[in-house]
């Protein structure tokens, strides 16, 4: 019996914490789990959450990078919500791990599709997420993430993901998300990153892989 995915929401508005937790019930796939009004607060008790739904500006003044982080080193999968009154936000959040952007007026449809596929490791495109992609001049050069210029750097060196997991103290599944991320964020850029012969040519364009020196 397959469980359904606990879903967890860090909003410093109720409403929105009430109006998830009614659109999760019933539902066979999602539950809901807790709302916490900040990602420490949340963080700071054991993980019971699969996929944690993440308000894009908090008022306690919290960046969404390392809101995000926080999450993903707790162990949650993350999906982001924004109003969209804030551009510069939304493309920080568009650099980070969270496996989507979407807008709290989303559809309901919309939201659980969304939840279904962050709890898969799957990206959710959404028009915000293009939005920043294509109005940021820092993601033209794909935005990796430390962790993923790591990744890059030792996968298309010619190690396998279960290497690059041993190298890094890291699960398997983990740089496997890594990987999706990478060439996703390539595809959006409109640049083939598909092999690891094009991901091996992405990282040296972009300074990720060193360059070959003749011997």
């Amino acid at each position: 019996m397959v469980l359904p995915a606990r879903v967890a929401v860090v909003d410093d508005h109720e409403l929105v914490a009430l109006a998830l937790q009614s659109l999760l019930a019933g539902d066979q796939e999602l539950v809901f789990d807790r709302h916490a009004l900040t990602v420490s607060s949340l963080v700071s008790s054991p993980r019971a959450a699969d996929v944690v739904v993440l308000d894009l500006s908090l008022r306690d003044g919290s960046d969404p990078v390392s809101n995000v982080d926080a999450l993903r080193a707790w162990g949650a999968r993350v999906l982001v919500l924004t109003s969209a009154e804030n551009p510069y936000l939304v493309r920080k959040a568009s650099r980070t791990e969270a496996l989507g952007i979407l807008r709290k007026s989303a559809p309901r449809e919309v939201l659980l599709a969304a939840i279904r596929s962050a709890h898969a490791g799957q990206y959710v495109p959404s028009t915000e997420w293009a939005s920043a992609i294509d109005s940021d001049p820092l993601l033209r050069a794909a935005p990796l993430t430390a962790r993923e210029r790591e990744v890059l750097a030792l996968y298309a060196s010619g190690m396998g993901a279960r290497d690059v997991a041993a190298a890094l103290f890291v699960s398997e599944n983990t740089v496997n998300d890594h990987l999706r991320r990478i060439r996703t964020l390539y595809h959006r850029l409109g640049r083939p990153a598909t092999t690891k012969v094009e991901l091996y040519q992405r990282g040296i364009e972009d300074g990720f892989v060193p360059t070959p020196t003749r011997g």
